[in-house]
């Protein structure tokens, strides 16, 4: 089975614009997400989902830097960005990833693409049972599938958000949960405002200068040895999805 990540990514941000291209450790978000994807063994390849909006002209321009696909769609309707990018890219099931995750973890990703294939399932995500830090999200589904929320899906928040259409349909899509074997879902690790620029950063200098393939349980215990590291985002509330 052929599965391809599709990372969705803008320069648009309404706490933190820009962020996907700012810099830790010489290197952007981007580029540090993609190359902790290149440490996924079950995943064949990484297209990067970004709109035709000009101020993600930036974002094609890194990409091309990088030698990494990018397709361009739909800035508000990313159901619809992401079904171009499989059309262009086909694959037989692909992995939502979003570019405000630069401690993504190929390892836990290797292991849903495998529970993946062994559940027969549709859809396989750790975000419907939350035990991982958020910034750890991954969201696996067969290209059939997404391509039919595509044409069904009509409210706004299902075509912005990707997999709503599905995950509110158990009737239709057999879904799985993928959760970890302890409860860490109250650490933030995504990067949507300056307090998370400020913990990424602070992990990242700590710990990729000495191995830049630091793992999940590496960024544990850093945290476990400086907690005050993990109080700079505490407070700060995840957006809602309307």
């Amino acid at each position: 089975m052929r599965i391809d990540a599709i990372i969705q990514a803008r320069m648009g941000s309404t706490r933190l614009p820009g962020k996907v291209l700012l810099k830790v450790c010489g290197k952007t978000m981007l580029e540090h997400l993609l190359e902790r994807l290149k440490c996924a063994q079950r995943l064949s390849a990484t297209i990067v989902a970004t709109s035709t909006a000009s101020q993600d002209d930036a974002i094609e321009g890194e990409l091309k830097r990088l030698n990494t696909p990018c397709f361009r769609g739909s800035e508000e309707d990313v159901l619809t960005r992401y079904a171009g990018a499989a059309r262009q890219f086909p694959a037989d099931a692909y992995v939502r990833i979003t570019a405000d995750c630069p401690l993504f973890d190929p390892q836990l990703l290797d292991r849903m693409i495998e529970r993946f294939a062994e559940v027969a399932c549709d859809y396989l995500s750790n975000i419907l049972e939350r035990t991982y830090p958020r910034g750890l999200d991954a969201e696996i589904f067969k290209s059939a599938v997404l391509e039919e929320a595509n044409v069904g899906a009509t409210r706004a928040h299902e075509r912005e958000h990707v997999t709503p259409y599905i995950i509110e349909h158990t009737e239709r899509f057999r879904l799985a949960s993928f959760r970890g074997q302890e409860d860490f879902s109250h650490y933030r690790w995504t990067l949507d405002t300056p307090e998370d620029l400020q913990l990424i950063r602070a992990i990242y200098e700590a710990l990729y200068p000495r191995n830049p393939h630091f793992s999940t349980e590496d960024v544990l215990k850093l945290l476990a040895e400086r907690p005050e590291l993990a109080k700079l985002n505490a407070h700060i509330e995840q957006k809602k999805v309307q």
